[in-house]
């Protein structure tokens, strides 16, 4: 039985962005094997406008459904998705549609990221900057909560989970790639 781990990016966040490139580094010293999503021809200028955010996201969910269709979830001991933005809506969707359990990180979530959630405790986990412009804050607080789905909030921080300080972006990320790394051994406290 073998493990894999699925990149699914944001749409100009891509695989090779620190937090999705050392996520999978870590998820494949731990012994998965990488599988990156990509996307082609969405939409532009999305941020704002709901309908074109709800038709980018139905094409990531497409996108992502139509390149893991190979994919035989049946031969996996353990599924790891590790989304970011509107890669965690993809996410959330094909951990909904899968028939056996899967893992879950997301990056930087979107409100529709929780809309079809419901993961059995301890198996996700969300980063989200409290400067995000992309999401509702308190709604995905509530969300995460009611879910059971740990939250970690980082103060002062955009939809990438950066500040204007470099030296206080570099901590963060340390901090998310350790608890990144205790979530995909099972070690999270």
């Amino acid at each position: 039985m073998k493990k894999i781990a699925v990149i699914i990016p944001g749409i100009g966040y891509h695989k090779d962005k620190p937090l999705l490139y050392y996520a999978a580094r870590i998820a494949q010293n731990c012994g998965y094997e990488i599988i990156s999503v990509g996307y082609r021809d969405m939409p532009a200028k999305i941020k704002g406008n709901a309908e074109m955010m709800q038709a980018a996201a139905a094409l990531a969910c497409q996108q992502t459904c139509e390149q893991l269709q190979s994919v035989d979830v049946s031969a996996c001991e353990q599924i790891l998705l590790i989304g970011k933005s509107i890669g965690t809506v993809a996410a959330a969707q094909f951990a909904a549609d899968c028939r056996i359990p899967v893992k879950q990180i997301l990056y930087t979530p979107l409100n529709a990221a929780f809309s079809d959630q419901r993961p059995p405790a301890g198996s996700c986990i969300a980063f989200l900057g409290e400067a995000d412009p992309w999401s509702d804050i308190n709604q995905i607080r509530q969300d995460a909560a009611e879910q059971h789905i740990a939250l970690y909030l980082y103060p002062d921080c955009n939809h990438s989970l950066e500040c204007a300080d470099v030296m206080r972006n570099l901590d963060n990320l340390r901090e998310i790639m350790r608890i990144t790394a205790s979530f995909i051994m099972g070690t999270q406290q």
